[in-house]
């Protein structure tokens, strides 16, 4: 579940629930995107969006606790199925939102956790005690093909890829900022969440038209987006001349 706060041309949105790990199933992915829906809407030149969590974990990723209520059988496999597709489209709205997007990483963020943190435009973290880990072939299960995607499209060393999604390994703060597509680290989620703000509000400043900033976004990660069913079509402002 989340909650969504405008400030003025900034919108936070905050990962909640009754339990810290922010666990995705149904009723998350129904509350984050209705959440984004909002946002598109109301979007205006110079929008931003950040996205942080409450607790010390950013996600644990999909309630496996769910997928796993179905009993022994294909059961299993079926749910896990349903929410592989039922998270596309988070993806897919993420990419597509006119606006600057930027992740405060107050924990933890595993699995499509660290997915939903990575889709962002701008990711910012914690340098200690919280990690990235993509379990899946840890635990058993193997990567869509859209997860990768997104990877391959973030990640600039083919070993660090290999690192995360194949070894897979647990990565600190630290760690990630070195590989690239973590922005900045800092030392408490305080910290994460000002700079965050900070960070915000810098970008508000350009007045970007969010159109055409949706536009570049799709077309520089056109392998994500062709796997999404997402469509990179040119954008001019309006108030070009």
């Amino acid at each position: 579940m989340c909650t969504l706060e405008k400030r003025g041309n900034l919108f936070v949105l905050t990962l909640t629930g009754s339990s810290d790990e922010h666990l995705i199933d149904p009723p998350f992915i129904e509350s984050i995107l209705s959440a984004l829906s909002q946002v598109k809407a109301q979007a205006t030149p110079g929008s931003a969006l950040v996205t942080t969590a409450n607790g010390k974990i950013f996600s644990n990723g999909m309630d496996l606790g769910w997928v796993k209520e179905a009993g022994p059988g294909p059961g299993v496999l079926e749910r896990l199925l349903f929410l592989v597709q039922a998270f596309k489209p988070v993806m897919a709205a993420m990419i597509s939102l006119p606006m600057p997007t930027i992740a405060a990483v107050n924990g933890d963020a595993v699995a499509t956790g660290f997915l939903l943190a990575l889709s962002h435009d701008y990711f910012i973290m914690k340098r200690h005690k919280s990690i990235l880990y993509m379990k899946e072939v840890d635990i058993g299960i193997s990567l869509p093909d859209y997860f990768t995607a997104l990877f391959r499209s973030k990640v600039g060393s083919a070993k660090d890829l290999r690192n995360i999604v194949l070894t897979p390994k647990k990565i600190s703060g630290e760690e990630a900022l070195g590989m690239g597509f973590v922005e900045a680290v800092y030392d408490s989620a305080e910290e994460v969440f000002e700079a965050s703000i900070c960070l915000a509000k810098k970008l508000e400043g350009r007045k970007w038209d969010g159109e055409v900033y949706a536009a570049t976004r799709k077309s520089t990660y056109l392998d994500i987006c062709r796997m999404l069913g997402v469509e990179a079509q040119p954008a001019v402002s309006s108030d070009w001349k």
